[in-house]
């Protein structure tokens, strides 16, 4: 069949039903862009390449799609190396399409040129580079089915003056894989570890919630009667009014989790790759059972016994091997120690709750009193707990919501439950500043009949706050963000007061600025509010104002400057002086 390599391209995009792309208009990648309101593709330009890519992320993160991103070569594409590494660690299967310098002249540092391949080698799970126009189809189909497999970005490498030729290609077939639905052998064993188990307590990942495998495991938590835990920062891998809900592990998160888990004789890991800082201790507590036998299942095998010490590993699809484990149980699976174990967990949910809900401030290190000094300076301000108190209350139960990296985010990692997955929205393991508000706006493309809503700390928004020029046309869909504004980048700050005798090194904010007034000027709704009351009501109205009128608020939180725990204890200790500094010793540089 005859045609031009754009329009190869756009048909194996169609295909694969790939319908949103999202980045900055760029002479490289124009020919294909041109092709796409013909294609039904929607293009939407940001106002940052970086935000695009988090906005990518946020829609297939909450609809199971894959997305686009796409820019101009060089600087454009470098924009987006942040937001690859984060949908990474986020288990995102996203198209990264990487227009490239000509090959006439690339090697010769000539406008826009950069290794884009070496750039992202290590975050995707494939690449590769077009090497003649009339592969461009085969290569970009052979991109796609990698990302889809490895539920991660994949990257085509398209040098721009293979763009508008003629070739003569036949479109490639699309061949999906089974999932594996684990071994045999490790089934058996791991099913004969559940049935016997004491206290058996389930773990799950974000592969649960990538597999559709929820019901899998309520099933198979429900037979053993075994507490179900969610890793860090994934609250909706288990519903949340299900009674052996047990919470999120890591930072901020389930005191409740951390008890029960800690009481385990067989932990069955399903779809988490156990990252480190996900089961760092909490609360003072060292939850992690050192005794307890562990069942890991991932569908990459290179991440099974990377972390912690498994005694049986599964290669497989998570909904696949519940449901395997859930048919192999014996008879009387789960009665050893039954009724105890209900009633416990019951018992620690319900302790956790109420000292949950009686949380209104942060504690000080021995030694440290900013926190105390913090309540003192400014009463009339609601504490970061107060504020998620407030935000539970008015948030509606069907939202899907998007949290950013910071104190104040962190704070609320305990706070929020869910009845089904893709609900939840955080940055993940990479950690990116500035995840919040992008990130929301691709969940409501995705999404558009579901109330959103983003949460950031002033610091973390002042880095997508360029997306607020943008998401105002009418083409937009509109969402409600949510802005903590306690003037101060916190998670640094804590670990000035608590290592560093409060020498504020570039954590402070300026005071003057005003999100809801920048909200106003860029024709958007900007309110600000500094009372539970008030934060209440302008979240329901602000969710109204989403779903009844199309219209984009921007909440702006005043709170006071309390401090969380800090992110990093296992990796921050208190400096000592051995030469010392002297500024004397500062030397001029000779200039201009």
């Amino acid at each position: 069949m005859r045609m031009t390599t754009e329009e190869a391209f756009v048909k194996v995009l169609q295909r694969h039903g790939i319908s949103e792309a999202y980045g900055i208009i760029g002479s490289a990648m124009m020919p294909i862009s041109d092709l796409f309101p013909k294609a039904g593709i929607r293009f939407w330009d940001c106002a940052h390449e970086c935000n695009a890519g988090y906005m990518a992320d946020g829609y297939s993160r909450a609809t199971g799609k894959m997305s686009m991103m796409v820019a101009q070569n060089g600087p454009g594409i470098t924009n987006f190396v942040t937001a690859v590494k984060t949908a990474y660690w986020n288990h995102t299967p996203l198209l990264l399409v990487t227009p490239q310098a000509a090959n006439k002249t690339i090697g010769q540092g000539g406008f826009q040129e950069v290794e884009q391949m070496k750039l992202f080698e290590d975050m995707v799970a494939y690449q590769e580079e077009v090497r003649d126009p009339s592969r461009i189809a085969e290569v970009l189909n052979r991109v796609i089915l990698k990302a889809k497999r490895a539920s991660a970005p994949a990257q085509i490498n398209v040098p721009r003056d293979y763009w508008t030729q003629v070739i003569d290609i036949e479109l490639p077939a699309i061949v999906e894989f089974e999932r594996p639905s684990g071994g045999a052998a490790a089934l058996d064993e791991a099913a004969r570890m559940l049935s016997e188990a004491a206290f058996p307590v389930i773990l799950n990942g974000a592969g649960v919630v990538l597999a559709g495998a929820i019901p899998a495991s309520a099933a198979l938590a429900e037979a053993l009667s075994a507490p179900v835990c969610c890793g860090y920062q994934h609250n909706d891998a288990f519903p949340g009014s299900h009674p052996l809900f047990a919470g999120p592990l890591g930072y901020n998160g389930s005191k409740a989790a951390m008890e029960l888990i800690a009481k385990a004789d067989v932990v069955l890991c399903l779809g988490t790759r156990l990252n480190p800082f996900s089961t760092l201790p909490g609360y003072g507590i060292d939850y992690w059972p050192k005794t307890a036998k562990i069942i890991q299942v991932d569908l990459n095998p290179d991440r099974i016994g990377l972390t912690k010490p498994v005694t049986v590993g599964i290669v497989g699809d998570a909904k696949q091997v519940a449901e395997g484990l859930l048919a192999r149980l014996a008879p009387g699976a789960g009665d050893r120690g039954r009724a105890d174990r209900l009633a416990l967990v019951a018992q620690t949910k319900s302790a956790w709750a109420q000292a949950l809900t009686s949380m209104d401030h942060e504690d000080d290190d021995p030694g440290t009193t900013w926190n105390e000094r913090a309540r003192v300076r400014e009463p009339q301000k609601m504490s970061p707990r107060m504020a998620w108190r407030a935000i539970q209350s008015a948030l509606p139960k069907e939202a899907i919501i998007s949290s950013d990296i910071g104190n104040n985010c962190a704070i609320g990692n305990a706070y929020p439950t869910f009845e089904e997955g893709r609900k939840y929205l955080a940055p993940g393991l990479f950690g990116p500043c500035g995840y919040g508000l992008p990130a929301i706006v691709g969940a409501k493309i995705g999404k558009p009949g579901v109330p959103v809503v983003g949460f950031a700390g002033d610091g973390a928004f002042g880095i997508s706050m360029n997306e607020m020029t943008a998401i105002g046309r009418g083409e937009w869909p509109p969402i409600t963000m949510v802005i903590f504004r306690n003037y101060q980048w916190g998670a640094e700050k804590r670990n000035t007061t608590l290592w560093f005798e409060d020498n504020f090194v570039g954590t402070e904010l300026d005071q003057r600025v005003s999100y809801a007034a920048i909200a106003k000027a860029c024709g958007l709704e900007g309110v600000q509010v500094s009372t539970m009351d008030d934060l209440r009501a302008a979240l329901d109205k602000a969710v109204t104002a989403q779903m009844e009128e199309g219209k984009t608020t921007f909440l702006e939180v005043l709170l006071n400057q309390e401090l969380g725990e800090p992110f990093r204890r296992d990796a921050m200790k208190k400096p000592v002086s051995v030469a010392g500094i002297d500024p004397a010793d500062m030397r001029p540089q000779a200039g201009a």
